[in-house]
């Protein structure tokens, strides 16, 4: 990292921050968290994403990452794929505490609770890294004061794959912030795809067929009390984005709340 943090030092681009690696935890070989220092002037709103990234030789190379840590924190959580070939994640995962990382100047996105009507029911429907934006907002308190429940999903393939969520939920629990609250009101609801599970298979198939609901003595989707974002992967957000639609829910946007919402930014 030797040459890009001299990179850095010598021309940092005027619409990026550059920010101190804190914490680097390996979930498994194709997933790692990580934190870093909060700059100063950068503002956000628990839910949205930044473009993060390194120094590519004289140019950065940026992708689109969802903001772990909520909005009051006073460091910056990312949870990240690795791909072997990935121009960015190839280098990223080799992070350490104390070398630098690029943090985009806008945060923004949808996975927002102003992009949403009011409810009583909360579903943060989530497969793989894209927990991450709900990592942020079930820390956040005026999570709790909009909703009566909190129902956090994440689906995966392997179990090992679960670890993340269930760190991040332990954290949330224990937090002195929202802790208290936090504990009669969010629900974390895993499945897998692959490892055996009590609930297995895709996520779209679960609540389509009810073993979703089933599962923790709930309703189905109402859309008049409930609200839900979505992020994972582009199969999993256009067929959640079908199964909304089907049942009366309408996509919302940070100019037009709705019932729904839909994340689209990817790291890669």
């Amino acid at each position: 990292m030797a040459d890009q943090q001299e990179s850095i030092a010598i021309a940092p681009p005027a619409n990026v921050h550059v920010a101190r690696v804190a914490t680097v935890k390996h979930y498994t070989d194709s997933l790692f968290a990580f934190t870093c220092e909060r700059p100063a002037s950068l503002r956000f709103r628990s839910g949205e994403f930044v473009m993060i990234g390194l120094m590519n030789g004289p140019k950065p190379l940026l992708r689109a990452y969802s903001i772990a840590s909520p909005a009051w924190a006073e460091e910056l959580a990312f949870y990240s794929i690795k791909v072997p070939a990935g121009p960015l994640t190839s280098q990223l995962q080799n992070i350490k505490p104390g070398d630098e990382v690029l943090v985009g100047k806008k945060p923004t996105g949808t996975l927002v609770l102003d992009a949403l009507t009011p409810g009583k029911r909360l579903f943060l429907v989530s497969t793989g890294t894209g927990i991450a934006p709900f990592a942020s907002l079930i820390r956040d308190p005026e999570t709790y004061e909009r909703y009566d429940e909190v129902i956090l999903t994440h689906t995966c393939r392997t179990s090992p794959e679960l670890v993340y969520g269930a760190d991040i939920v332990d954290e949330t629990l224990a937090d002195p912030l929202v802790g208290e609250i936090a504990v009669g009101k969010l629900r974390h609801i895993t499945s897998l795809t692959r490892d055996a599970h009590p609930l297995q298979g895709r996520i779209t198939r679960l609540i389509e067929d009810g073993a979703f609901f089933a599962h923790f003595g709930a309703a189905p989707f109402n859309p008049a009390e409930d609200r839900i974002m979505i992020c994972g992967s582009v199969g999993v957000l256009n067929d959640m984005k079908e199964i909304a639609e089907a049942r009366g829910f309408v996509e919302g946007s940070n100019n037009e709340p709705g019932t729904f919402v839909v994340e689209r930014a990817f790291a890669g």
